[in-house]
């Protein structure tokens, strides 16, 4: 048997009694389904099934029948035995019949179900099959009784079924629905629920009806009721036949044949081909109600102890992930119900605690084989997931779990074999409420419309078509196993391979959108994203807690995404549509104050963040690492610096250096009080000098470069070392923020405009600390003799090696006075001549030498000056961006007199802001 793939859709090629043998030798088989054998399912393909099942459509690879899904990479056709998911897939549809015979050299007749029914009846007639007749209104039913007992006098009815919409999107009344058809001893049931909805429901009830053939024939039961005319021949022969049902049926089939069907048509000679002969291969099987967990799949190897958890070190088959904060209502509800999952599978439990207050940790300590990891403090979802996921181990799949969850039977096991099965890179299960009621946790990609759709209708309206709505509120969805953008981030199996090629999750989400941005990582890494509705687990809701500024914070994480993804005027368009909604409600209780928020960007700080909890000894697996910290008559603030490593210095957690150059005041005494402290004196006032001589005393790495009056807590500097040793990046800062509150009004402006400047976000410069990797810092050796070694270092690396973590925030102190501001800021224009006359120079330069540094404005900069503009959001932050010029204007002019002969040497000395330091 012949077959061609259109579009995905796996086509056979058969001529009408060729279909017609197949399915009667199959009806009259003495080997009923009920004994292990699956019935033969029978779709007529058009246009409009390529549209939902093809490659492009919702519902790709949802039938487990293989529709665009190869048997094996060396045979892609579709085998077809006796005891596997049977589906005989028939060619329908004049663009499909042109295609498969431009394909093949043949002409292959169209068999419509439509075409094929009268023969068949007449076949079941003559033979004594029995045939049952599911779909249509009650009224057509009874209608086509009529007709068929008036037409087929001899025909073996075994029943006729009316089932209301509500009914087949419901679990329970679809399998008595599929029970009163197995008491009825059908042999060949014609289904005629309308498409996607036939083949989704004879996919998963085909098997409980005990049918052995189910024909998904659309409008048949319409046709032969009469209550449908069909198109004359004239039309049928000229591909006419979709204008002749238009005509008839406007309403309800104008989206069909206008708006879906079109693509399909303009792809279909494309992404068509013909297909070698089957081979034996690996054959899927379909979801069915009774279908048993240990069938499908065995697990990689027994578990050692069932209901205990494995140790890191051992194999898993799932690596649970878990983060907490003040969980302590719901975290043995979830581990519990783990154990029950641990019984038939290998699993290591993970739990990153985000500085819980309340008897969370105490609960998880009474469980030995649950690996509890403190964080420090309170890292935001991503930040307690990155903290952890390293201890994921050897596993087949990590499994992120939200703490307020408890994990029905067979739920994990469910997930992993929808993952086997189809290749996702990431399975969801189905989310239920506390009371059993399906969550509605589906949802499609943002954007600008999905975003108007909900600021103007809500949970209103759910019918509204999926351009303008981001949840999928269509109960089918939740009923079926298939492709999505993304769900709710409450639970998701991700396979190993994916979690390492994806690496960490973007920190800068605290709390909200941080799973939309993974799920779009995922897909664009050529992952597919599958909802696996057999798999239920309950969502208790408010594990993250809630909170007016918990609310803002999750529509600010929604304009952050899009930013990340999308230009400026889509950007704003998108913020314009979050404005829009919260202005539409910011009558109730629970949204006041967010409209106001979203407008002033300078409080989107103030909401929640990363922050460092109570002070905690170091644990055995804090990061082993550098720090190094060049001082020059920094006895003012270096122990304001060393106090937050203090403990760690003393323990030997981490080696912490202070490199003291050129000091005439009491640094060195101050940094030696300090325990586990090592400090060396360099001679030359250089800072250059000082990383150098500690660099070649230093053992370990990574490497975090601090200056003396930036404040870093161990929370951060976990985080940075953590990052450094196990990703890919080079080298990483930690987030910071500037404390300019007894700054002069005109440099509080300055800052303000600075902050809004992306580039400010971007590079390693302007936090006073970075780190870096051995190999990273083996990409130049020894630092050069240059002023900016922040900008040096930032130059040294492409974007995806470097990292800015959202880390708790390092304080950094700028100058107060409007004088002190414009020397830093001389100091840094000094620098960047200095890195721009090294790289003219240089026989091996890092790279184009960049035209705008430290987020200073460097206004001849076009990408600078956009930004500045673009910052600006009404009149404060438009004074803002004119002070912030204005600095900068200056800044630059008085280093230019500064400047003299033609090598840029200058005759200043080096600027030091001694206004931060009183």
């Amino acid at each position: 048997m012949q077959q061609v793939d259109l579009v995905g859709v796996i086509v056979d090629l058969l001529d009408l009694e060729d279909a017609l043998d197949r399915v009667t030798e199959r009806a009259r088989s003495s080997e009923r389904v009920d004994a292990g054998h699956r019935p033969l399912s029978v779709v007529s393909a058009n246009l409009d099934h390529i549209a939902q099942f093809g490659r492009l459509g919702r519902w790709y690879d949802t039938l487990d029948y293989s529709l665009g899904m190869p048997a094996s990479e060396s045979s892609p056709s579709v085998k077809h035995g006796t005891n596997g998911d049977d589906w005989l897939v028939l060619l329908d549809g004049a663009p499909l019949v042109a295609e498969a015979t431009r394909l093949t050299g043949k002409t292959w007749p169209r068999l419509a179900g439509s075409d094929i029914i009268g023969p068949l009846l007449d076949r079941a007639e003559n033979e004594g099959l029995s045939v049952g007749f599911l779909g249509g209104s009650y009224v057509v039913q009874r209608v086509l009784s009529r007709t068929v007992t008036r037409n087929r006098p001899n025909l073996k009815v075994s029943g006729y079924w009316a089932p209301d919409r509500k009914d087949l999107v419901d679990h329970h009344a679809s399998l008595e629905l599929a029970e009163s058809i197995r008491s009825s001893h059908t042999q060949i049931l014609v289904v005629g629920l309308g498409k996607p909805r036939q083949e989704l429901w004879m996919a998963k009830y085909g098997l409980a009806t005990g049918a052995n053939v189910l024909l998904a024939f659309g409008a048949v039961v319409d046709f032969l009721a009469g209550s449908i005319q069909r198109a004359p021949n004239w039309a049928s022969a000229n591909g006419m036949e979709w204008a002749w049902r238009l005509a008839l049926e406007p309403r309800r089939l104008a989206r069909r044949y206008l708006v879906d069907d079109p693509p399909s048509l303009l792809r279909l000679r494309k992404e068509s081909r013909l297909l070698p002969a089957p081979k034996p291969a690996f054959q899927p099987y379909s979801d069915t109600p009774e279908r048993s967990i240990k069938d499908p799949m065995s697990l990689s190897r027994e578990p050692g102890i069932p209901g205990r958890f494995v140790a890191l070190g051992e194999h898993a088959d799932v690596a649970v992930l878990a983060v907490t904060y003040n969980n302590e209502d719901t975290v043995e509800d979830l581990v519990s119900s783990l154990r029950e999952q641990a019984k038939g599978l290998c699993l290591r439990v993970v739990v990153a605690d985000n500085g819980s207050n309340d008897a969370t940790l105490e609960l998880l300590s009474k469980h030995d084989d649950v690996m509890a990891v403190s964080t420090g403090g309170n890292l935001g979802y991503a930040g307690g997931l990155n903290a952890v996921m390293r201890h994921a181990g050897d596993c087949e799949a990590v499994l992120v779990l939200n703490p307020d969850l408890r994990v029905e039977p067979n739920a994990i096991a469910m997930l992993m074999d929808r993952m086997r099965r189809s290749g996702a890179g990431i399975v969801v299960p189905q989310l239920l409420e506390s009371d059993g009621a399906t969550y509605v946790s589906l949802r499609r990609e943002p954007s600008i419309a999905t975003a108007v759709g909900d600021a103007l209708f809500g949970a209103r309206f759910t019918g509204r078509p999926g351009w303008a709505s981001e949840l999928d509120y269509d109960a089918e969805s939740y009923q079926h196993p298939h492709r999505i953008d993304w769900a709710t981030g409450a639970a998701l199996l991700i396979e190993s391979s994916l979690v390492l090629r994806l690496g960490t999750w973007d920190e800068q989400f605290f709390l909200y959108s941080e799973e939309v941005d993974y799920f779009r990582r995922a897909r664009e890494g050529g992952a597919s994203i599958w909802y696996e509705p057999a798999a239920r687990m309950t969502h208790h809701m408010g594990g993250s807690g809630s909170s007016a500024s918990l609310n803002a914070l999750m529509s600010i994480n929604r304009i952050r995404y899009i930013r990340k993804y999308h230009g400026t005027s889509y950007a704003n368009g998108f913020r314009a549509a979050v404005l829009l909604a919260e202005a539409l409600r910011a009558y109730k209780p629970s949204r006041r104050g967010i409209l106001r928020t979203l407008l002033d960007e300078n409080s989107w700080a103030g909401l929640p963040r990363p922050s460092t909890g109570a002070q905690q000894s170091p644990s055995a697996d804090f990061p082993s690492g550098t720090v190094i910290i060049p001082a020059h008559n920094e006895a003012s603030v270096i122990a304001r610096t060393l106090g937050c490593l203090a403990e760690l210095a003393s323990t030997g957690a981490v080696e912490v250096i202070v490199a003291c150059n050129g000091c005439t005041d009491d640094t060195f005494r101050v940094a030696s009080s300090f325990a586990g402290v090592r400090v060396i004196e360099v001679e030359a006032a250089s800072k250059v000098a000082a990383l150098n001589e500690a660099d070649a005393i230093a053992t370990r790495w990574p490497r975090i470069y601090l200056d003396a009056d930036i404040e870093m807590t161990p929370t951060a500097l976990k985080m940075v070392l953590d990052r450094l040793a196990h990703s890919d990046v080079l080298a990483a800062r930690p987030a910071f923020e500037y404390d300019d509150s007894q700054a002069a009004a005109p440099v509080k402006s300055f800052y303000r405009a600075r902050r809004r400047i992306p580039a400010t976000n971007q590079a390693l410069w302007g936090a006073g600390v970075y780190g870096l990797t051995e190999a990273g810092h083996a990409r130049f050796g020894k630092f050069p003799d240059l002023t900016a070694d922040d900008l040096f270092v930032d130059q040294q690396f492409e974007s995806w090696e470097k990292a800015i973590l959202h880390t708790p925030p390092v304080r950094v102190v700028p100058p107060r006075t409007v004088e002190s501001l414009f020397a830093i800021l001389q100091r840094n224009y000094r620098g960047q001549q200095e890195f721009v006359r090294k790289q003219a120079n240089a026989k091996n330069p890092v790279g184009p030498v960049p035209t705008t540094f430290l987020g200073s404005g460097d206004i001849g900069s076009r990408r600078t000056v956009r930004q500045l503009i673009g910052s600006v959001r009404g009149p404060v932050s438009a004074f803002d961006a004119m002070v912030y010029a204005s600095f900068v204007v200056r800044a630059r002019l008085n280093q230019r007199r500064l400047s003299s002969g033609a090598d840029g040497s200058t005759r200043a000395a080096w600027e030091r802001d001694e206004s931060s330091r009183a």
